[in-house]
């Protein structure tokens, strides 16, 4: 690398650059003009995709477009291998807002995204079901269901991972001991447990830092 050069000679160096590029977009104009044309106007506007390669006529649709119509609320209360406890803890807390969480994403490898739904009590927000609904010729059927409470499934890079929190002897339902976390992966036409991990939280501090130990 070269020696920096001074302030006036950059200055010098820069007006000359902005010189050559004024007179070099000077002639691109004339030559337009005198072939008749409308110069950088025929190709069209020039976007970021158009850099990488030819734009597509017309836009894909995703693979996996979020079914925005699918009724979580509707799927669980018509699943018959959800829990009668489950179904009466589905009830609208406030208004016509549901108890309920849903997340959508690619788990099974189908053609749609999967609907991951967790059902909470209204109370304090404790999971007490968490299910997955593949889509299927006829509908959405549930792949996977776990009611043992508090419990909260989540999709994680393409894994279902499910939360269960632990409580000992006289723990608020706020302050669990710990939690057991698990994860499964699609294979086969089923999930398969792929590991799980036991996390214990520390009570000698506020925030309750997890210690994580293997299961």
């Amino acid at each position: 690398m070269g020696p920096a050069l001074s302030a006036p000679a950059r200055r010098a160096f820069q007006a000359v650059i902005t010189a050559t590029a004024v007179l070099a977009a000077l002639a691109l104009f004339v030559s337009a003009c005198a072939t008749g044309g409308t110069g950088a106007r025929d190709e069209g506007p020039a976007g970021a995709d158009a850099v990488a390669g030819k734009l597509s006529p017309t836009p894909m649709a995703s693979a996996y477009a979020t079914p925005d119509d699918v009724d979580a609320v509707r799927l669980v209360e018509d699943d018959p291998g959800v829990a009668a406890s489950v179904k009466r803890a589905l009830k609208p807390c406030v208004g016509d807002e549901y108890p309920v969480d849903v997340s959508y994403g690619d788990l099974t490898d189908g053609v749609a995204d999967d609907v991951v739904v967790n059902v909470m009590t209204c109370s304090d927000a404790v999971g007490v079901g968490s299910y997955v609904y593949r889509e299927a010729s006829d509908g959405y059927r549930n792949v996977f269901r776990a009611e043992e409470s508090p419990v909260y499934a989540e999709i994680d890079r393409g894994d279902l991972v499910v939360t269960k929190q632990v409580y000992k002897k006289d723990d608020p339902v706020t302050s669990p001991s710990g939690e057991n976390v698990i994860t499964y992966r699609w294979t086969a036409g089923r999930f398969a447990l792929e590991y799980r991990t036991h996390n214990e939280y520390s009570g000698a501090v506020d925030g309750d830092a997890p210690t994580t130990a293997p299961n």
